[in-house]
């Protein structure tokens, strides 16, 4: 069930400075993996977000993490994956992506979010995703802690085929 936190994340995700969670449309929730759609300034902005299962690394203190997928047809942006760490990474590092163990994408960082270097390595990552059973995501904080994520790909197809139906990406 999506929880007002979840839908406060979804929207937070999506950057709906002026969207109230209330406002949101939910759109899905498939395992792991929940999608709502906001307005943003009039437009339509759908996401779709998930929290790890399981979460390692020596450190004290940290803050959520996810990984948010969203469309913004106004400005003609599809599919774009941001990683939230829970942390600020490491100035000029990079997060390994790792799917099943086999496939793996680099993302670049800046503050506390990682992103796909370009539209290519979004669809290249959501093709994989679509593919898979599970997803490692490693980084390195500012502190230089090392931190592994594993996220469930379960639902991650339905809830995908759910923001694209709701954002008219074919």
């Amino acid at each position: 069930m999506i929880t007002k936190r979840k839908l406060a994340v979804l929207a937070a995700g999506a950057a709906c400075a002026f969207a109230s969670p209330a406002l949101a449309d939910v759109l899905a929730e498939n395992g792991a993996w929940q999608a709502v759609s906001v307005k943003e300034n009039g437009d339509t902005v759908c996401v779709m977000s998930a929290a790890p299962d399981k979460a390692e690394g020596d450190y004290a203190k940290r803050g959520d993490a996810f990984v948010i997928i969203s469309h913004r047809p106004a400005e003609k942006r599809f599919g774009e994956i941001s990683v939230q760490a829970g942390y600020d990474y490491q100035s000029g590092s990079q997060v390994i992506v790792t799917i099943d163990g086999a496939k793996t994408f680099k993302l670049f960082t800046k503050d506390g979010y990682a992103w796909a270097y370009d539209a290519d390595g979004d669809r290249d990552l959501i093709r994989a995703m679509r593919g898979g059973s599970s997803m490692v995501v490693k980084g390195t904080s500012s502190r230089g802690t090392q931190t592994t994520d594993t996220y469930s790909l379960s639902g991650f197809t339905a809830t995908s085929k759910a923001i694209d139906q709701a954002c008219g990406v074919k």
